[in-house]
């Protein structure tokens, strides 16, 4: 078993409400490298409600893959609210998902600036019906693994919040 069973748990009531919704869901990450889709295929018969996830790590998989502008990225940077929201309208648009959760963000140990300290990460989530959401986090310097689960954390709550 890969994640623990607390995280296992709340995907698999995720993953019901989603199916109980109607809902297929996508995922776009950057700093989490996969690990909210990780999660939710880890549940057994999450294949009628998870329809993709895309790893967008490099700029130019996010410009590629989602459709993210090189000028946005080179404006704002790869971890900043544009781009999240970037993500997630991206993935929407080349995915059969109804709700979308993007993650970029500085896990560490390097990477940072001054502007954007290690365990800075953004958060957005876009639906189908126009919703969109953007959070922004400031988990601190609390180690590179620990940033990553604390995202996906904060991706599982968001999800919650808005299913």
């Amino acid at each position: 078993m890969i994640f623990s069973s607390e995280l296992r748990a709340r995907a698999f009531t995720l993953l019901g409400e989603l199916r109980a919704k109607g809902f297929r869901l996508a995922t776009a990450e950057s700093c989490t490298g996969g690990l909210i889709a990780g999660l939710f295929t880890e549940i057994a018969g999450s294949s009628d409600v998870f329809e993709r996830g895309f790893v967008t790590y490099s700029n130019d998989a996010k410009h590629e893959l989602l459709g993210v502008s090189k000028t946005l990225l080179e404006a704002h940077g790869a971890v900043s609210e544009e781009v999240a929201q970037a993500m997630a309208l991206g993935a929407l648009k080349h995915a059969h998902a109804d709700i979308v959760i993007a993650v970029t963000g500085i896990a560490g140990p390097g990477g940072a600036t001054e502007t954007k300290p290690i365990g800075l990460v953004h958060i957005a989530l876009a639906r189908k019906d126009g919703t969109a959401v953007h959070r922004v986090f400031e988990f601190g310097d609390i180690g590179r693994t620990e940033v990553r689960l604390a995202t996906l954390d904060a991706a599982l709550n968001l999800l919650s919040e808005l299913v």
